[in-house]
């Protein structure tokens, strides 16, 4: 048996304002759409589910972020995931400047839960707290990978 990971799919509470800060990182939309009908029902395991959905694509082309909102039943709001509870944790990315990055998520009110890290002398990186209080990595290496 062969596996690859497809995406990873987050429930947002605004799908446009996702959409601006991960495009605005340099993710590209490969397509939107509304989603609804027993075929949903029964893959996602929620009768009458009905989102508007938006898959995106980093500029290498391997990975994908499928964002939804949900029209119907209504999202529920929960605190925002803490670094250190159990289930999904956080999307990361690799990132050319980390200061351009903190920049465009500060422009979407996006910020650090602490600061900027450092890691040996391989990577600086932080965890901002993004739309819908997502947690995302943002990590700039510091060498070159070895080829």
């Amino acid at each position: 048996m062969s596996i690859k990971l497809e995406n990873v799919a987050i429930a947002v509470r605004d799908l446009d304002a996702a959409i601006a800060f991960f495009t605005d990182l340099g993710l590209t939309v490969l397509g939107t759409d509304t989603v609804r009908g027993e075929w949903a029902d029964t893959a996602v395991g929620l009768d009458g589910n009905h989102v508007k959905v938006a898959m995106l694509a980093t500029p290498d082309g391997l990975g994908r972020l499928e964002l939804f909102e949900y029209l119907h039943p209504a999202a529920i709001d929960t605190e925002p995931t803490r670094p250190n509870e159990i289930g999904m944790h956080r999307v990361a990315f690799s990132v050319d400047d980390l200061d351009d990055a903190l920049a465009i998520a500060a422009r979407h009110g996006c910020y650090p839960l602490r600061g900027v890290a450092r890691y040996e002398d391989a990577y600086k990186l932080t965890y901002v707290r993004g739309p819908s209080g997502i947690i995302v990595m943002l990590a700039e290496a510091l060498t070159q990978p070895r080829e």
